[in-house]
């Protein structure tokens, strides 16, 4: 078995963490700041961390526009990246002046949100409406702080395209969700044929 310390270098071609902790879901948020200039970044550590209260967070390496925008307005939008907006949420990753829309840029439609402020992405099937819970520093084992940050949001308020319930039951891979998986392109998709089912020791049948 290959082992390595981080801290070390990895002796590989390529890091082979992001290929390992994945593929994973894209946060792909949007945000405004006091003047009302958007923003919308993707950004690959996102994840679901609370069941209820709903909590979402993303890591953001720099305290980029995204991070400054939420800590302003202490709220922001998750939009579902999906296959056919592909191309359009590869566009918002550019590094662009702050005074920059990426919206615009990447020839997407800012939708009215219902209980905040920041618009959401009117072509992503789903759109989480959040507030800021918390935006923390992370640290190494050590203390020693590190140039990233945990941005954590309660979800307040969900979007889903009608067309994604089929009876009342949300289908994952019909929304066709793109995945980030380990490189600088790498990206995955679900279908159904991939899915199995089973059920926990001791879980009701």
């Amino acid at each position: 078995m290959y082992f390595y310390q981080p801290s070390q270098g990895h002796g590989l071609p390529h890091d082979p963490l992001n290929a390992i902790i994945g593929p994973r879901p894209i946060g792909w948020i949007s945000s405004c700041d006091k003047a009302g200039q958007l923003n919308l970044a993707p950004y690959s550590f996102f994840n679901c961390f609370n069941y209820r209260p709903p909590i979402i967070g993303f890591s953001s390496n720099g305290w980029k526009d995204s991070v400054r925008n939420i800590n302003e307005t202490k709220e922001f939008v998750w939009n579902l990246a999906t296959r056919d907006l592909a191309e359009a949420m590869n566009q918002t990753s550019a590094m662009l002046p702050h005074d920059r829309d990426e919206f615009s840029f990447a020839g997407l439609t800012p939708a009215a949100s219902q209980l905040v402020s920041t618009p959401r992405v009117a072509e992503s099937p789903v759109n989480f409406e959040c507030r800021l819970s918390q935006c923390i520093q992370l640290t190494g084992a050590d203390g020693t702080p590190v140039d990233t940050w945990l941005v954590l949001g309660e979800v307040v308020g969900i979007h889903i395209a009608e067309t994604l319930l089929e009876e009342g039951i949300y289908q994952t891979a019909k929304a066709q969700p793109i995945l980030r998986a380990g490189g600088p392109t790498a990206y995955y998709g679900i279908s159904d044929e991939n899915r199995f089912d089973m059920v926990r020791p001791g879980a009701a049948q």
